[in-house]
């Protein structure tokens, strides 16, 4: 089974000489569940996450990975832990049972490409600002049929909210840190921001099924990252870059087993909708100024740090408060009409998700973690994590 044969190559060979000096690597640290990030030596980094040590022993011997098991009542089953051949039975089992998805029904008809089928879209000459601006009359018809899509889609790709409660060696302290070195990662490898949002969403899934000790969240995320790059990205990072920035705590080897591990827990289902894809749509449907859509995109980040309270709201409901929030900010205007037809969400629907995120907006600046407000320094972004925040928020 492979979490059996990850716990057996977690010791390193012998002879192996340490690695170099952490210098301007992106290196997480230990995760302990402090409040603050800890600091980033090498062998403080492979004493937290590789061995294990005091963590797994106060953790009573678990296994690096395990099964959750819902239960009717909500609660941790209690009892003793299954055997090898069990864990192994339940494991295929869980991994049988996870993805629901039906594939495509084939094409009836073959579509006519010729230069007279109807089908063929217009391609018009667009001044230069219409193309910076993009409105929703340019898009295809079919613009409302993907919205419907993702909606039902981002349901089944919800991760579960409350999985941390049954995570006996993790805390939301350590995702959140986990979460803030993928985006300093993000930055370092120039990766898209929607890599970023697919990472989290795996990790917060494969949570959702399996117990992980603290010393291999570190490789979860690792491993989300690259599933990511892979799936989004033209050019992603290579496996050894990947076990470079973790400051060589894994091998490569590792990186790729768990990897396979996420795949098959998440029964390969990779195109989660995510809250930086309903953006997209909501600038289509709202044409709205560049420092509103990136402080649209500051605040939808923002959310993926802290697993509660956001973690009880759909992504695109997320989307729908960071647009207003930025929108509110930026000009006093409220929730628009136009994206009250297209979502179907009114500002009601939104309240809850709202106010949650305008007190994350305001408590921004004294965050423990800080690399999305740095991020969103640059004149990239317009400096919009500079921007100071409503005190209140008028919902009428």
């Amino acid at each position: 089974m492979l979490a059996e044969q990850e716990n057996q190559e977690n010791v390193p060979p012998a002879g192996k000489a340490p690695p170099p000096p952490a210098g301007t690597r992106v290196a997480l640290g230990l995760l302990r569940g402090a409040q603050q990030r800890p600091g980033l030596p090498a062998q403080a980094a492979r004493s937290g996450c590789e061995g294990h040590g005091a963590a797994g022993r106060a953790a009573g011997g678990l296994q690096p990975f395990a099964i959750h098991v819902d239960e009717p009542d909500g609660e941790r089953r209690r009892g003793p832990a299954p055997r090898k051949d069990e864990e192994a039975l339940g494991l295929r089992a869980a991994v049988c049972a996870m993805g629901d998805r039906r594939p495509l029904a084939p094409l009836g008809n073959a579509v006519d490409m010729s230069f007279d089928s109807p089908s063929i879209m217009d391609i018009s000459i667009t001044s230069e600002a219409e193309e910076r601006k993009p409105n929703v009359n340019n898009v295809p018809d079919y613009i409302s049929d993907i919205h419907t899509y993702l909606r039902e889609m981002e349901v089944k790709c919800k991760p579960k909210m409350g999985y941390m409660k049954k995570q006996p060696d993790i805390t939301n302290s350590m995702r959140a840190i986990l979460v803030d070195w993928l985006v300093e990662v993000g930055e370092e490898y120039k990766l898209q921001n929607e890599t970023l949002h697919l990472a989290v969403n795996y990790i917060d899934r494969f949570l959702s099924s399996m117990s992980v000790l603290r010393g291999k969240l570190q490789l979860v995320g690792t491993a989300a990252m690259l599933l990511a790059s892979k799936f989004e990205e033209i050019y992603p990072p290579e496996v050894a870059e990947f076990v470079y920035i973790t400051d060589d705590t894994y091998t490569k080897k590792q990186v790729l087993r768990m990897e396979h591990l996420i795949l098959k827990v998440l029964s390969f289902d990779l195109a989660a909708p995510t809250i930086n894809q309903f953006l997209t749509q909501y600038f289509l449907y709202q044409q709205t100024s560049a420092k509103v859509e990136s402080l649209s995109m500051y605040l939808g980040e923002l959310s993926l740090i802290d697993a509660d309270p956001y973690l009880k709201y759909l992504p695109s409901v997320i989307a729908a408060a960071a647009f207003h929030l930025a929108d509110y900010t930026i000009t006093g205007q409220t929730w628009p009409e136009s994206l009250c037809k297209a979502t179907g969400y009114t500002l009601e629907d939104i309240k809850p998700c709202l106010m949650d995120l305008h007190r994350t907006y305001l408590k921004a600046a004294q965050h423990t973690q800080q690399s999305i407000r740095e991020k969103y320094k640059s004149t990239k972004y317009h400096g919009v994590s500079l921007i100071d925040p409503p005190e209140t928020l008028n919902l009428l």
